[in-house]
């Protein structure tokens, strides 16, 4: 199973934003996971545009940006032209989901569709096949260092059900209170990708070390 490890930077420290970058990128990570919450979808606000694009000369590795954000399609072109390679938006809330997903193609990127912790894996079925990744969201979204929800991995199965089922080459993402533990768990039940943020870049073992050590526990 090749499992990608995906650090949130909204975890990292601001002050050595690039810093902290390199150095997931030098311990393994598969790309940046990058946090965009506008406080309407989500109750909190964090960054935007102006992080992507100076996140962009300084690392080769994708850009995935996670839209928790009500109306993904006004700010997708600005942000692919910053340097955005992968959105992922919600499945909730969303006014038109196929035509977002539309709308990524048309700007040459990576789409994935999220969804929450109460959401069931069955909304998937229609739009499986446009997609690049699932997220399935382990915690409620909107904070960071929250607990994982042991009762998404049956939905992470049935996602994994799903995508052999129609035979397709998609992605699984876990987000939300990845732990080598958890990871574990997640792996186990399908999934490959793992965001990782409080784990990753507030280990007292230092990046390098929490790197592996999520990369090591999901094999």
């Amino acid at each position: 199973m090749n499992i990608k490890i995906a650090p949130s930077i909204l975890a990292a420290d601001f002050a050595r934003l690039g810093d902290e970058v390199r150095a997931v990128a030098e311990a393994g990570a598969d790309r940046i996971h990058i946090d965009v919450m506008d406080g309407h979808f989500v109750p909190n606000i964090s960054m935007g545009e102006p992080v992507i694009r100076s996140l962009r000369p300084v690392t080769k590795l994708p850009l995935e940006v996670h839209l928790m954000i009500t109306n993904p399609d006004a700010i997708m072109d600005e942000f692919a032209a910053a340097g955005a390679d992968t959105f992922i938006v919600h499945y909730e809330g969303n006014n038109n989901l196929h035509r977002t997903i539309q709308k990524a193609k048309q700007l040459k990127t990576k789409i994935g569709v999220a969804i929450n912790p109460a959401t069931p894996a069955c909304v998937l079925d229609a739009i499986l096949p446009e997609i690049d990744l699932v997220l399935v969201m382990t915690v409620n979204p909107g904070y960071g260092n929250q607990h994982f929800l042991s009762f998404t991995l049956d939905k992470i199965k049935k996602v994994s059900q799903m995508i052999t089922d129609k035979k397709l080459n998609c992605e699984i993402e876990v987000d939300g209170g990845i732990i080598p533990e958890t990871a574990t768990q997640a792996a186990q039940a399908g999934a490959t990708v793992f965001v990782a943020g409080t784990s990753v870049f507030k280990s007292p073992l230092g990046i390098p070390a929490a790197v592996q050590a999520l990369l090591l526990s999901s094999h």
